[in-house]
């Protein structure tokens, strides 16, 4: 029995074990966004909270858009900057060190081409 308890706190730590998504918030003080990015393949969207006259409100969310699609896969993670009126958030590249800057244009998450 001892070793199956081994066995589970080995495996606790696992990447395999963690979930597929990193999210973080806008930097934008006044603005309710989150963003997610898949971690293997790059791909950003967002959602955000909208309020509904005589309702609860609305979870609204804008799927992957131009450049904010797959990218070729590695390690990927969102990264905020500290400016409080940025809406946009960093996609970074955790293997190569390639930056995109991600946002919502219209209905739609959209990314800027990668750069070193």
């Amino acid at each position: 029995m001892a070793g199956a308890g081994v066995v589970l706190c080995a495996m606790a730590g696992s990447p395999a074990l963690a979930g597929p998504f990193e999210f973080a918030p806008a930097p934008q003080t006044d603005l309710n966004r989150v963003y997610k990015v898949d971690k293997s393949t790059g791909e950003v969207g967002a959602c955000q909270f909208q309020l509904k006259e005589g309702g609860i409100g609305l979870t609204v969310c804008f799927p992957a858009g131009e450049g904010a699609g797959p990218q070729p896969p590695s390690d990927y993670g969102l990264m905020p900057s500290r400016h409080e009126r940025e809406g946009g958030i960093f996609r970074v590249n955790l293997r190569t060190g390639e930056m995109s800057i991600c946002y919502v244009y219209e209905d739609k998450t959209v990314c800027t081409p990668q750069a070193k």
